[in-house]
């Protein structure tokens, strides 16, 4: 198998080709981030049915494309007509795996599982009844079922009420490469960049392995970036407009919101979004949020001594935020190179690299010894007033060992240096951080950064630890 990370994944998958009964897994995530390419590794020698729905098309098309798939794998013509419902149709399939010789497991994989289900079709009652009725009465049978709308698979199959109520034996959330695993993918195509380059390509594209798989060896990234994003025949140029189409039902309000969030670097409530939005404060938007969260484009940052309603909601879907950065509204001719030079990259690049390490708190707990302490990650925010100004601190590790860790998280392109002023400010930051939470813990200063923070008194003043940007390739 050329797959590069997943082991997770890849072990609960094999470990399902062990169990002596038949299993029924759901696995879902957004567009383009590697589900199907997945089950086609791992189950490459057990698959007897492969479909995939049909996006936008009516209830004939979806049935007759099945049919016609089956068809493929070997169901014979004369005794299989056309099939005039998901019934019929899944008895045909029952057929078809009744040939199938072999004590191994046998492997359905129905793909994009989301667009099979028209109005009125009948496809989940055909599909619950397929497992209730004839694969959970054998021990070899596999039915793999998934989708990149996420929300669709978790509220219509795996959090079913109905038929399908409890059915799921397993399930995978299949998320973005982390950066090691950007890294190994990228040496599997004989792609070698530096980890300051990798990590400011992911903070361009993440970890989606579509967006990384074109790159090609040799170049640097200004070359990738323009390659992906600028030149004429750019891969991910017209990306957005499908992005959000393809995985939400009237998709357009899933766009306003990831649209007004990219104006607010360190995100907004949820009353901020209905103010700026005009989105109705209704169950409708809980809904919207949610599923954008699920799909990895948002992030719910709770604050630290608040309630829920407090907390920020912050766009770190890396395409979108380069999108509405570089992109969106941009005519002629542009390069990476022109980007870089302006103002407006150093900010980009700061929010950025934040949302990385947002991402990346696992590696940063490990960096720090205690990823075996229970924590938990907030956001803290101090408004101003006239008299102090405001706050905030945007990753917390709050440990369960009487600790806090306060992460300050800087992008700079050489070996940062700490000024008197700078650490005065920070040490503001940690005593106002303090006061307004009232905590009882010790309190420790992290610092993140590419290269590393120059060893001055400053920094032996005020900094715990430090982490550097090979830190969080684990």
């Amino acid at each position: 198998m050329k797959i590069a990370g997943r082991k997770p994944e890849i072990k609960i998958l094999q470990n399902l080709l062990k169990r002596d009964t038949s299993e029924f897994l759901a696995i879902y995530g957004r567009r383009r981030v590697g589900k199907t390419y997945l089950i086609r590794q791992v189950y490459k020698e057990h698959i007897k049915f492969e479909c995939s729905g049909l996006h936008e098309k009516e209830f004939s098309q979806q049935l007759e494309n099945f049919w016609l798939t089956l068809l493929e794998y070997g169901a014979e013509r004369e005794n299989a007509p056309m099939p005039k419902t998901w019934l019929q149709a899944f008895a045909l399939l029952k057929s078809l795996l009744n040939n199938a010789q072999g004590p191994q497991k046998k492997v359905v994989f129905l793909d994009e599982i989301s667009w099979f289900e028209t109005p009125r079709s009948g496809f989940l009652a055909a599909l619950d009844n397929f497992w209730n009725q004839y694969c959970t009465k054998r021990e070899d049978i596999i039915l793999v079922i998934c989708g990149s709308a996420a929300s669709w698979i978790i509220e219509e199959v795996i959090n079913d009420r109905g038929g399908l109520h409890n059915r799921i034996t397993s399930h995978i959330q299949l998320m973005p490469f982390s950066l090691k695993e950007t890294k190994a993918f990228l040496e599997l195509k004989n792609v070698h960049l530096t980890l300051k380059d990798i990590v400011q390509l992911y903070m361009c594209v993440g970890g989606i392995p579509f967006y990384l798989r074109d790159i090609q060896p040799g170049k640097s990234v200004p070359q990738i970036l323009d390659s992906l994003f600028f030149e004429q025949q750019a891969t991910l140029k017209k990306e957005f407009a499908k992005l959000y189409a393809s995985l939400f039902k009237n998709s357009e309000l899933h766009e306003k919101i990831v649209a007004t969030l990219a104006t607010k670097n360190k995100g907004l409530t949820r009353s901020e979004i209905i103010t700026q939005t005009g989105i109705n404060s209704g169950g409708g938007l809980t809904i919207l949020l949610q599923e954008l969260i699920e799909c990895g484009f948002i992030k719910q940052i709770y604050p630290i001594h608040k309630s829920k309603t407090d907390s920020l909601y912050r766009l770190v879907d890396e395409y979108s935020l380069f999108y509405f950065k570089f992109l969106e509204g941009k005519k002629g001719n542009n390069s990476w190179l022109q980007f870089s030079n302006k103002p407006a990259f150093k900010i980009w690049s700061g929010y950025a690299f934040e949302n990385l390490c947002l991402k990346h708190t696992f590696a940063i707990k490990k960096a720090l010894g205690i990823n075996g302490i229970i924590t938990n990650e907030y956001s803290w925010i101090k408004k101003g007033d006239k008299q102090r100004s405001g706050s905030q601190i945007d990753l917390i590790i709050d440990r369960n060992d009487n600790c806090i860790n306060i992460i300050e998280i800087k992008y700079y392109s050489g070996i940062f240096e700490i000024t008197k002023k700078y650490a005065d400010d920070l040490r503001n930051k940690i005593q106002s951080f303090k006061e307004h939470t009232e905590t009882k813990k010790n309190v420790f200063l992290t610092m993140v950064s590419i290269f590393g923070i120059k060893n001055n008194k400053h920094f032996l003043s005020v900094v715990t630890d430090q982490i550097l940007v090979e830190d969080l390739f684990v």
